[in-house]
Parts: C-alpha cells; sequence; structure tokens
C-alpha cells in the first residue's frame, strides 16, 4: 500500500513573514555567513550539518550559548558507533542552563485538572530548587548518586530533578499510575538514595490514593533509600502520612534560599536513567547524558520548534514518558512551562483546550491517541476557543493519522504548523519531526532531524527510496545513550540498535522517505507483518480499523498459516 500523500497542495504553508522571524532561518544566515556559504532552505542546511558534524555542532553550541567550557576538541572516535566521544573536554551542568532567569515572570504553570492550580515564578523556581538542593546535599547526594521520582507532573517534580542535577545526581522518574511492580522493576534496578514520592492525585475528578503503593515500594527498595513524601492537594499540609518518609515541607523548611551550587561535569557524565517499556523482560535502563541531552534538546527547541524566551510550552506527558524531560528543557530556551497532571478529558473534555485559552499556550504538544480521541469526541475548540497565540502543535507516541492531521486544521487552528516527531526512550529526542520554515503535508513527518544521518534501510542494508525499511542513523549523533546501567562491557547496548546493521544504528522503525525529504512510520520493525513476502506496517492496518466508531481497541498480529503469514 503506497501511502505517501497525493495530495497536490500542503495542509500548510508558513508565509514568508513567518519563515524569517524563525531561529532556524537565522541560525542558516550565520552558517553562511562563518563557512562563506549559500545555503538557501532546510534541505541544504541538513545535509550541510551531516557531511560536518564537528562543524554543526560546535556552532550550535555557542548560537544557544551553551553556559560551560566547550573545550577545543568536538569529537574523537567519529567512525565508531557506539564509541564516538563527543566534547571530550567540555564541561557543564544541566541545571545551570535550565537556571537561567531570575525575575517574577511565570516559570511553571500547574493545572491539576481543573481541581489545583499553581503558578512559580522564575525567581521563585530558584529559591525552591536551591532549598532542595541544600536538603539532597544533607542525604548526602553527591554527584554520580541517583534520585528517583514516583511523582505527578507538578510543580516539585521539575525542582527535584533541577536540585538533583545541579549536584551532578542522576535523575530518574515514574508516574504514580505504575503499579508496586512495575516501579521496583525499574528503581530497584539503579539503588536511588533518594526516592521523592506523592499522597495522591486526581485522575477524571477522582481521588487516587498512593500511600499504600509507596509503603510497598519503600519496603522493598530496603533502608538504604531515604524518602521525602509531597503532598498534592497542599503543598503546605502539616505532618506527613508515612513513617517510612519526611514530608516535604520538613525535608525544605530548615533550608533559606542561597546561592545555587552548580557541578560542572564532563558532557558525557550520566544524566536521566530513562527506562524501556519493559515489554520483553525486564526494563533496559538506558542512560543518557548531560550534554548530549541538553544540546540535542536546544537544537530541537530553537531550530525546530522555534520555542523563544517567553513563550509558553505545554505538552501533554507524565513523568513516566520521556517527553517530560524534552519539556523541562524547554526552560533552556527562557520559556515558560505550562504542567497539567490528570485527565485531558475530564469535566467538560476540553480541559486542555481551556488551559490553552487562559494561558496563552504557544505550543500545544500531546500523543496521536489524544488528537483522535477529540476527532472521536467531535471537539471543536477552534468554534469554542480563543487561541490565537497557539502557534504549534506537536504530536508523538504514535502515527499521526491523515484524517487527525486534517483535523487539526478544521477543528483546532487553520494557521499553525503542526509537526508529527518521532525518536524515542532511547535517544530522548527525535530521528524525524518538524521544521517550522517547511509545509505540512498531511500523514507526513516534515523532515529528518539536524545532525542526524537518518535514512531508511531494506534488509541488505541498502537505502530506499520510493519504499519501506528500517529507520537506521548511520553517523554519530551526541544524544546517543552512554549505554545500559550495569552492562559492563556494553554488550547489551550494542545488541539492542548495532547488530543488524554494522556500525550503524538500527531503531526499530519500519518507514519510508517521502518526495518531501519527510518520513511517514508504518510501524515497529519487530511488529512488521510478511503475509507472502510482502512486508506491511501495522499502522497502515491500524489506520482502517480505528475509522470504524464501534472499535475502541484493536490489535493485529501475524499468524503462521499454511506455510505463509496470514493477518488477523
Amino acid at each position: 500500500m503506497n501511502t505517501i500523500s497525493t495530495e497536490s497542495k500542503p495542509l500548510w504553508q508558513p508565509s514568508p513573514e513567518q519563515i524569517n522571524a524563525t531561529y532556524i532561518t537565522e541560525f542558516i544566515m550565520v552558517v553562511n555567513q562563518q563557512y562563506n556559504l549559500q545555503l538557501s532552505d532546510y534541505q541544504s542546511l541538513w545535509q550541510w550539518t551531516i557531511d560536518h558534524p564537528e562543524a554543526f555542532w560546535s556552532l550550535l553550541w555557542d548560537y544557544c550559548d551553551v553556559v560551560g567550557e566547550k573545550g577545543d576538541r568536538i569529537l574523537e572516535h567519529a567512525e565508531c558507533m557506539p564509541g564516538a566521544d563527543w566534547f571530550p573536554d567540555a564541561e557543564l551542568n544541566y541545571a545551570e542552563n535550565l537556571l537561567l532567569r531570575d525575575d517574577d515572570s511565570d516559570s511553571l504553570v500547574f493545572w491539576g485538572e481543573d481541581i489545583i492550580k499553581r503558578r512559580l515564578t522564575h525567581r521563585q523556581l530558584r529559591s525552591r530548587v536551591s532549598q532542595c538542593q541544600q536538603a539532597l546535599r544533607r542525604a548526602g547526594v553527591v554527584k554520580g548518586d541517583r534520585v528517583a521520582g514516583y511523582l505527578p507532573n507538578m510543580p516539585e517534580t521539575i525542582i527535584a530533578m533541577l536540585a538533583t542535577t545541579s549536584l551532578g545526581g542522576i535523575w530518574c522518574s515514574a508516574s504514580p499510575d505504575f503499579g508496586v511492580e512495575g516501579v521496583l522493576d525499574r528503581f530497584g534496578q539503579i539503588q536511588p538514595k533518594v526516592l521523592f514520592c506523592v499522597d495522591g492525585y486526581f485522575y477524571n475528578g477522582k481521588w487516587i490514593d498512593c500511600l499504600e503503593k509507596n509503603r510497598a515500594v519503600l519496603q522493598r527498595l530496603g533502608n538504604e533509600t531515604q524518602a521525602v513524601l509531597l503532598a498534592f492537594r497542599d503543598e503546605e499540609q502539616p505532618g506527613c502520612a508515612m513513617d517510612q518518609a519526611v514530608a516535604w515541607r520538613d525535608f525544605i523548611a530548615p533550608y533559606e534560599a542561597a546561592e545555587l551550587i552548580f557541578v560542572r561535569v564532563a558532557f558525557g557524565d550520566p544524566l536521566y536513567i530513562m527506562f524501556s517499556s519493559g515489554t520483553t523482560g525486564a526494563p533496559k535502563c538506558i542512560v543518557h547524558s548531560v550534554g548530549g541531552t541538553l544540546i540535542q534538546h536546544l537544537k530541537e527547541h530553537r531550530l525546530h520548534a522555534n520555542i523563544r524566551p517567553d513563550d509558553r510550552l505545554f505538552y501533554f506527558t507524565t513523568c513516566g514518558w520521556m517527553m517530560w524531560n524534552w519539556l523541562v528543557t524547554g526552560l533552556a530556551s527562557e520559556a515558560t512551562l505550562l504542567l497539567y497532571d490528570g485527565s485531558p478529558f475530564a469535566g467538560n473534555k476540553q480541559l486542555l483546550f481551556d488551559f490553552a485559552e487562559q494561558e496563552g499556550m504557544t505550543q500545544l504538544g500531546t500523543s496521536a491517541k489524544y488528537i483522535e480521541a477529540c476527532n472521536k469526541h467531535a471537539l471543536q475548540p477552534i468554534k469554542t476557543r480563543r487561541l490565537e497565540k497557539l502557534r504549534s502543535v506537536f504530536s508523538t507516541g504514535s502515527p499521526l493519522t491523515p484524517e487527525s492531521f486534517r483535523y487539526v486544521y478544521s477543528n483546532i487552528k487553520k494557521d499553525l504548523h503542526l509537526a508529527s516527531i518521532s525518536g524515542g526512550t532511547d535517544i530522548l529526542s527525535c530521528f524525524a519531526l518538524g521544521a517550522p520554515i517547511l509545509p505540512v503535508w498531511v500523514g507526513e513527518l516534515q523532515c529528518l532531524g539536524l545532525g542526524m544521518a537518518v535514512d531508511a534501510f531494506d534488509q541488505h542494508g541498502q537505502p530506499v527510496r520510493g519504499g519501506k525499511g528500517d529507520l537506521v542513523c548511520t553517523k554519530p549523533f551526541p544524544a546517543m545513550p552512554i549505554g545500559f546501567w550495569d552492562d559492563e562491557d556494553g554488550s547489551r547496548y550494542r545488541s539492542a540498535y548495532f547488530e543488524r546493521f554494522p556500525n550503524v544504528w538500527c531503531h526499530g522503525d519500519f518507514v519510508e522517505i517521502t518526495p518531501h525529504n519527510g518520513m511517514i512510520i508504518h510501524g515497529r520493525s519487530d511488529a512488521v507483518l510478511n503475509p507472502g513476502g510482502v512486508r506491511i506496517g501495522t499502522a497502515e492496518i491500524y489506520r482502517q480499523v480505528e475509522k470504524i466508531d464501534q472499535v475502541l481497541e484493536s490489535v493485529v498480529i501475524g499468524q503462521e498459516w499454511q506455510d505463509d503469514v496470514r493477518v488477523v
């Protein structure tokens, strides 16, 4: 089935004024001036970043004003995947690059459905991080220690993460809707020195108590883990509802806000431990670096998403999904972060659009499934909400269907940049995403990421055009993981990504590169069906089935049948 759009016109085309107002247009001018080039469009810029990775990433560091020492060397062992060493002389701190502002404008605005609403200024955020930092130092947290959050998407989660990483600690998190075994499968592998947890949260207006799960997790983690309990409904709530934990208020109360300490570490030192889904055994603990995460997110936020100071950036996510980490780095672009926890369809079913209207949201990020659900609910915020400040909608998590592309422009807003983006927990970022200077074609991710040598390979390791293949990256990039936790010889890491095609990252997605130099995702490679020798991506089948209103959930499998495979 050929799913490349046959429509002759894009759904959206940026105006010359919109194109000229982007960071990426300015960056092209900087590249041309610095290297005496005549790059004129996205594709020529992308090709230059692939051909000259050291020049690109070094210039990006300078363009984004990364706080830290860059050093002279940019890339060592460029021929090795894995094994390339980015910015080997650099020293920096992630939290230092996020806590740039010290003023009374909003840094974090939080809605717990329509029940809890709070906001923090940049000055208040720095003060709270300072208090938490001092408390963590008192708890013995030093560089390389793990600190975990079993928390909702609330301001204190970001405060605890920033305090941890300011000290050179490693942050990891899970959402409170995870069960006890799911949390222990993750945190049990990395032995956190401190665990932040919450007393409960609201979902669809109902209070969900978390105390019993917290007790069970702490009992199994053992006495080496200190616990801090947050109160979701009232951060000033006295006392603590758990004997094994200290209340957040009491944890930070002894400390006045003071000058922040930022422990600068190597570019390749660990920042986050992320967890794979664990569908085939215990979740893999994927370790991501300080510098790689920061510079990759800065690239995506500034050049691909055009996030500017005082933008109001939102992503509907939990702390168990990588989009939380992606969202938080928006502070490094001096944006205000809009945080939401709970059901997106609580109350009037339009709470996210209420949030967008009331807080002047400039970028709305969500999942493809949420957009599909809005379509099924026949929501039309274009008629009922004032969204004049909304410039971009981001979608990820699964392929965005052509119907959903059209829904956004028909029912949310006609003049906005819709970017379907795709990458994963494995790289904590994107392989293919959007660019605000490019047209939006129905069903397509607009472009391959700058500095990402992305391609589609057939089963023989040859590039595919006009057909489908495995998503690969043929050159190193800074956001590659350091490796897996407790994988000393690197064998599990190499097995996960580099065995299929030698010296090439094989991501596991089934894709095609379009004539517009964009991408269509057809599902996971390991879920590709092969009836009669014809490879079919599962996303193509799900798209047709989910058009049927009566179908709530569906699954498609390949069954061995009469010396072939039939689709069930």
